[in-house]
């Protein structure tokens, strides 16, 4: 899948993607996110996001989380590994494993029961927690062409993911 550039709209959009876009400006990311933020099935998705220092995880999960209503701070979890946030309509965890180097940790924070548990899901750097966390609904590429121009791939790891990519190109 293919987005036009400067539109940030797909132009090919096969149902398992990989979807393409391109987002020109953090304007586009905010706008991006609040297309997320209206798909259904995000109340329940696992989402990782994958990239560089610098590539703007973080920036759409804030983005994200100001489309589903999250007053106040958001702070990056990259010391706590998880910041819980609650909606009107949904509970979200942010996780970053950047940090995470332990698997007895896993247990020992209680990411089980949090994956167990209803609501968004949320985590950078996920390949630190591999063999732990579930396979991801949808997998979010980042990749910064220039200071405010990134490139994004999604793709869909199951039927959730696959209903996202398919909400976000219609």
């Amino acid at each position: 899948m293919t987005v036009a550039p400067h539109t940030g709209q797909i132009v090919e959009s096969p149902s398992t993607g990989p979807a393409t876009f391109v987002w020109r400006s953090e304007e586009d990311t905010a706008a991006w996110a609040a297309r997320l933020a209206a798909q259904p099935a995000l109340a329940q998705a696992y989402i990782t996001l994958h990239g560089d220092l610098g590539a703007g995880k973080t920036t759409l999960v804030r983005h994200l989380l100001r489309a589903l209503g999250v007053q106040g701070r958001i702070k990056s979890p990259t010391y706590a590994v998880v910041e819980p946030h609650e909606t009107a309509h949904m509970a979200v965890w942010h996780f970053d494993f950047y940090r995470f180097d332990d698997p007895r940790e896993w247990e020992d924070a209680g990411f089980r029961d949090i994956f167990a548990s209803p609501g968004l899901k949320l985590a950078e750097w996920p390949q630190k927690a591999q063999g732990l966390a579930p396979t991801a609904d949808l997998a979010i590429t980042l990749e910064a062409i220039d200071e405010t121009e990134r490139k994004v791939t999604l793709h869909a790891g199951s039927a959730t993911g696959r209903e996202l990519l398919q909400g976000l190109s219609a």
